[in-house]
Order: structure tokens, then sequence, then C-alpha cells
């Protein structure tokens, strides 16, 4: 489709989760797709990520879009797993056992109410417990551990599993996936189809899709009124290997960190949220708060060899919802934007954007997530 072809299907910019699902729905359902990625498929944000589906622990006052896309994203899941899993052959360690928030101390007690307040004030399926009760669930818990919440809904994939399998499911549908190909220029002119200058060859399409995460506002060529307003949230984290399959069962979400256990042994213990630009370099500061948060947690993390370490980028908006739909210019279209939530966003990210491209649908949670709500002052 790309290189001079007819100006026929879609084109799209960015190849992590957001993009390649988006193609691959296309691509499904017969559309000439081609991703341009600029390093490896998947390798940025959606492989930095701890793959957590997290409605109940993620809730954020004021930031009722965000939830209603998510809980829009979750009905989708199951379904969207068991089609990516068939369709590409690649298994996602697509995981429902839930997330258990819990207190340390009293003043953490008291905001973790509050958080459980407003989450039964949504009608999430949330649940109190006690720092014993916590403990019988998960007994590696520590001793003082005061109270928890028990979020049945918030489940959890392997990531990196569900990069492999979005690019697999995309590729075996007929898209195709150039890596190492930077964009050098996007030209965009009324009455005339999106072109994008990348590898030393101009690619030429009917519609351009921008997915290209935090880089989505430095794509060159872009008018400024054009331009998502996405900045990169730096994320620090890191990988150790528990001693067997039961060390823990459930997601533990303290005041710190996260824990995210994942089958195939590695426990994702993160994440930082850092205002830094794109300086990828991995911290001993931000490790060391890392490992001392998931210790006070679990005490026996400190005997789990560290495996891995990492950094990246979460695309954030201004408003911190994911920035979808059209544009004014006709076929130039956006998905980004996704911050702490790309992963579980991808199925209904997926299915808004194939649906507005293909059939010109927009439901009215998709509207108000349009580019213009900022460069209209929305």
């Amino acid at each position: 489709m790309g290189r001079g072809a007819n100006d026929q299907g879609t084109l799209i910019i960015g190849g992590g989760v957001i993009g390649m699902s988006i193609g691959w729905r296309l691509a499904q359902r017969g559309e000439p797709v081609t991703i341009l990625e600029k390093g490896q498929a998947g390798q940025e944000a959606s492989s930095a990520a701890a793959g957590m589906l997290s409605i109940a622990n993620e809730v954020k006052f004021q930031e009722d879009l965000s939830l209603l896309l998510r809980l829009e994203s979750m009905k989708l899941y199951p379904d969207f797993v068991g089609d990516l899993e068939s369709s590409s052959g690649h298994d996602v360690d697509y995981r429902t056992d839930g997330a258990i928030a819990i207190s340390l101390h009293a003043d953490d007690t008291a905001e973790l109410r509050n958080l459980y307040e407003y989450q039964l004030e949504k009608k999430l399926p949330v649940r109190w417990l006690s720092g014993n009760e916590a403990r019988e669930l998960e007994p590696v818990l520590a001793g003082f551990v005061v109270a928890g919440v028990m979020c049945p809904m918030d489940h959890q994939v392997d990531n990196r599993k569900l990069v492999e399998a979005l690019k697999a499911a995309y590729l075996r549908a007929g898209g195709e996936l150039h890596e190492h190909c930077e964009v050098e220029e996007v030209r965009l002119q009324t009455g005339s189809s999106p072109e994008v200058l990348a590898a030393g060859e101009v690619w030429r399409a009917k519609r351009l899709v921008l997915a290209a995460g935090s880089w989505s506002g430095l794509i060159p060529g872009l008018q400024s009124w054009l331009r998502p307003l996405v900045r990169p949230v730096k994320g620090q984290a890191l990988a150790l290997t528990m001693p067997s399959a039961d060390f823990l069962t459930h997601m533990i979400k303290t005041p710190d960190v996260y824990m995210a256990p994942k089958s195939d042994g590695r426990l994702v213990v993160g994440a930082t949220v850092e205002e830094m630009g794109f300086n990828r370099d991995v911290t001993a500061g931000a490790i060391y708060e890392l490992l001392r948060g998931a210790w006070r947690a679990v005490p026996s993390v400190y005997e789990l060899p560290l495996q891995e370490t990492w950094c990246g980028f979460r695309p954030g908006s201004r408003d911190n919802a994911p920035i979808l739909g059209k544009t004014d210019v006709e076929g130039f279209y956006v998905a980004t934007g996704h911050f702490r939530n790309g992963i579980i966003n991808t199925p209904v990210t997926a299915k808004f954007m194939s649906e507005l491209i293909l059939d010109d649908s927009t439901p009215e949670l998709l509207q108000r997530l349009s580019p213009s709500r900022f460069v209209r002052g929305g």
C-alpha cells in the first residue's frame, strides 16, 4: 500500500499495542493496512508496562472520563483475548485473580477508606478487608498490614506476550509492518491523500492514523494545531523471580508500589511517575525506593533474585484521558495519550478507531475523547 500506491487503505504511525490493535481490527475486515514503526514493534511503553487491567485501583477523583473508557474496555477484554489468542496462536496470560490494595499504617488506612468509599460511589464491586483477611488471601503480606480492599474486577495480562500476539495476529490478517522506519515528515493537504516521508520513501494512503505514543506530538511536518498534546511520563520498574507460582496470586497495590505476579515466575514491581522528558536512565534511587516499597508490604522479597530493571515513557495528555478520533483534516486520525492505561484500553481503542475509520461510527464516549477538546479549549 505504501511507496506510491493507489491512495487506498490506512497508514498507521506507531507499532505499539494501540497501533497494532487498530491495524489488526482493520485488517480483519479486509482493509489494506501498513504500520510504520521507528524501532521494534511494541518495545517502548507497551513492553515497559506491567500489564495490569486496573479498574478500581486506577480510580482517580475528577477523572470520570477515563473510568468510563476503562469500564467499556473491560467488557470487551475476555472476547478480545479469545479472538487474539485464536488468531495469533499466542497465549497472553490473561488472569482474573483480582487485586488487593493494602494500607500499612493509620494514615494509609484513612486514604484507603476514602478511595474505597469513592469506589463504592462509582458502583465498583470492591470489598473491605481487615489486615487478617488480607493475609488469609496472601500469606506473604507483612504482619503489620492494617487493612485492604479486594478488587475482583482488576485483571491482568502479560503485556509482553500481548505485544507478540498482536504482532502475529496483525501479520496473519494481512497487515504490513515496517520496523526501524522512522517518520521524517508528514504531509497533509486539503483535497489530497495524506503522505508520509519515512526511510527515504514516500508512503501514501487514504487515511493516516497517528498512534506514536509519547512521540506523537513530535512528528515532523504536523502543523502546531494538529500536534497531540502529549508528553512522556517516565516510569521505572523491575522484575524479581518468585520462588513458586503461588508466592503471590493477586496483584498487590500499596501507597508506594504495585506488584504484579506473572505466570512465567516474574514479579513485576513498579513504577515511578517522573516528568523527566525522554531520559532513559534507570537510577539507583528509583530501584531502591521500589524495592523498599515492595519489601515493606512483602518482607520475603528481600530474598528474591533481581531479574531485570527498565524504564518506559507513558504518553500523558492534559487531562490524563486518551486522545482518540478524527481531526479537522480529512483522513487524519489520532490515537494516543493513554497514560497509565494503554494496555487496559487496547480493546476499546481498537474497536472505536476501526469502526470510526470504516463505518464513520462515533459513539458519545468517543466524541468526548476527540482531539478537538484541546484544540478548541474543551
